[in-house]
């Protein structure tokens, strides 16, 4: 069957199996109804009803106090440091942020036991070889755009501290390393250098949000940058040390944009 596909649905339909463990049969229909997206064929797959009924209650229990806190009904540091090395992942891995958005968990490091059991059966996940199985798929889902807002407006409430609201600057130039690794922003390290400079106070929820606008909106040349359009204070400042500092001269295109 494959040989009649375009060698771009082919690796499709081959990725597909590989991340799933799906049938060429089953890759092709989820593919088709997606109309080719890879990301939607994943969620068609893995929403399906039996896949989420499978999910034992019972063994996620047994997971659940596997790793939960003696002295809490809560999974805290220690028992996440135990489930990453039980799945081989970092801790500091972007997929246990993916996770944890899954989890729709209220605090980094923290798991409720209704957070994790919910959120694996969400997952159709009830054993660590499923949890293991999943991981290219979840972080396959930062590919999606859509997923990928969510994920980063999520992680604003995850990583800041209890009882504040704003996020503390060094936490917050943590994640933003990690979620632009992903999306590949080229001015991050200049934006994380900017701010311990510059600004050196915790991150409000609004410049949060509004730097992934900026940062998918505005080409890394600021060739489309409007100096009068509604972006937060910081930045507009961000934008001055840029041409101050004469990392970036508006309107002349840089080689990252000549690539692209």
């Amino acid at each position: 069957m494959q040989n009649k596909l375009g060698v771009g649905r082919r690796d499709k339909v081959q990725q597909f199996m590989t991340i799933t463990g799906a049938s060429e049969k089953v890759a092709l229909q989820a593919l088709k109804v997606c109309d080719w997206s890879l990301e939607g064929a994943f969620d068609v797959f893995y929403s399906q009803s039996q896949v989420k009924s499978s999910a034992d209650t019972r063994r996620l229990e047994e997971l659940y106090n596997r790793y939960k806190d003696p002295y809490s009904d809560m999974i805290l540091a220690d028992g996440i440091s135990l489930l990453c090395n039980d799945i081989q992942v970092d801790p500091q891995d972007i997929v246990m942020l993916v996770l944890s958005w899954h989890m729709k968990a209220a605090t980094m490091c923290e798991f409720s036991k209704q957070e994790f059991i919910s959120g694996l059966q969400s997952l159709g996940i009830d054993s660590l070889e499923k949890l293991r199985e999943k991981l290219p798929f979840m972080r396959s889902e930062m590919r999606d755009e859509h997923k990928f807002r969510e994920i980063y407006n999520f992680a604003f409430s995850w990583a800041k501290e209890k009882g504040q609201k704003s996020l503390a600057l060094d936490t917050a130039i943590g994640m933003w390393q990690l979620l632009f690794a992903e999306k590949q922003w080229p001015l991050v390290d200049h934006w994380c250098q900017f701010l311990q400079a510059r600004h050196n106070k915790a991150i409000s929820r609004d410049t949060w949000s509004q730097l992934l606008e900026f940062a998918r909106n505005v080409d890394p040349a600021l060739s489309n940058y409007d100096a009068e359009g509604a972006w937060p204070y910081l930045i507009d400042e961000f934008v001055e040390y840029l041409t101050e500092n004469n990392i970036v001269q508006i309107g002349q295109m840089s080689d990252w944009s000549q690539k692209c």
